[in-house]
This record gives C-alpha cells, sequence and structure tokens, in this order.
C-alpha cells in the first residue's frame, strides 16, 4: 500500500543501520541508501530530544538533493538517563558501566527524524520510557560478549537477549527503541506529500 502512495517519490534513507533498513523494507517502500558520515557531536548545553533533533539535522543537511521528488531520511537515537545522553559505547568497559547505570531505573530512548526535500525540512521526534530489570555482572557481561552492542545507542539492542531478560516495562513505542519509530515515521511521510 505504502509502495504504491509513495511510487512517484524517490526515498533515500540517509543510515547505514541495519535495523533502520530492515523497518523500511518491512513498511513495504522502495528505497535507496545514501549515508553521510559526519561527526556525532553536539553543543554542550543542549538536552534530550535537542541533542538527537540536532544531530539529525546535521546528517540531513550533510546529504544533497536536487530533485523535487526526491524525500530524505534522516534520523539519530539516544538514550538520556538522569540528564545524560548515553551513546555508543567506546569498548566493552564503557559498555558494562552504562547497562549497570541503567539497571532498577527508568531512562528514555529518543530517537529524533527529519524529513526533507527540496522545498521543505519537518523534524519530529518520538521518545519511549524503558526500565531496566535489576541484571546481575554476569548477565550483562553475557550479553557484551555475545552480542557485542557497539554500535548502539544505550549499548543494548531491545530486539536482543537483553530484552528479552532485562526489560521489566514499555511506555511508548517499540520500533522506537529498536532505531526508528515507524507508526510515527508513516503518519509524518503522508503528512509530509500532502
Amino acid at each position: 500500500m505504502l509502495k504504491q502512495i509513495f511510487k512517484d517519490y524517490q526515498i533515500i534513507l540517509g543510515s547505514n543501520s541495519p535495523r533502520r533498513k530492515a523497518y523500511l523494507s518491512e513498511l513495504g517502500l522502495d528505497f535507496i541508501v545514501r549515508a553521510s558520515d559526519i561527526e556525532e557531536s553536539y553543543p554542550d548545553n543542549l538536552q534530550g530530544a535537542q541533542i538527537t533533533d540536532y544531530i539529525a539535522l546535521a546528517k540531513s543537511n550533510a546529504i544533497s538533493i536536487s530533485d523535487p521528488n526526491q524525500i530524505l531520511i534522516t534520523s539519530d537515537t539516544t538514550v538520556w538517563l538522569e540528564n545524560q545522553s548515553l551513546g555508543k559505547p567506546k569498548d566493552k568497559q564503557e559498555a558494562f558501566q552504562i547497562i549497570q547505570s541503567m539497571c532498577n531505573k527508568e531512562h528514555q530512548v529518543i530517537t529524533s527524524v527529519v524529513l526533507r526535500s527540496v522545498e521543505k525540512t519537518r523534524v519530529f521526534n518520538c521518545i519511549t520510557k524503558v526500565r531496566f530489570a535489576d541484571l546481575s555482572p554476569e548477565q550483562i557481561n553475557f550479553y557484551i560478549d555475545s552480542y557485542k552492542p557497539y554500535d548502539k545507542a544505550g549499548a543494548y539492542g531491545i530486539q536482543e537477549w537483553i530484552g528479552l531478560i532485562g526489560i521489566s516495562q514499555i511506555n511508548g513505542s517499540y520500533t522506537n527503541i529498536v532505531g526508528l519509530p515507524t507508526y510515527e515515521l508513516v503518519q509524518e511521510l503522508l503528512d509530509f506529500i500532502k
């Protein structure tokens, strides 16, 4: 159905994320990938969704589009815990510290998405609340050793083993936690082409 609606548009995904590519495919959208390789830094004064809005816009602005029928989609996800952004871990020690810091607490997964055409730009974000259970050091180490979550904000993928045994509560979009809020994306895309 979406393929038919967007048949006159060329959708460009500005990301190499396998999870985001899979979601667009599962939605039935035809798209090409044209990712930028920007440094994901941001001003120190930004908080929460301001951070992901800023980085998603920077990713969008780094990719040129010229055809009026092109729609570029870029996004950025972070994990927000106690007024701190938990990005991708550099190594096993940092991954362990990040996961341990979330145990028995609620954090927010924030994803910002930018839709851009030659004529207009739209930024929206989605926030999901996630509560981690109290995980043992052995469980955390097993997860890190088995799944190597170094490419994931907050050092975890909810679709992996840790999501099955370690997430006690979710309030909001599940797909947002994986990396792309699909329901919100479809609504915004449909509105974008009106």
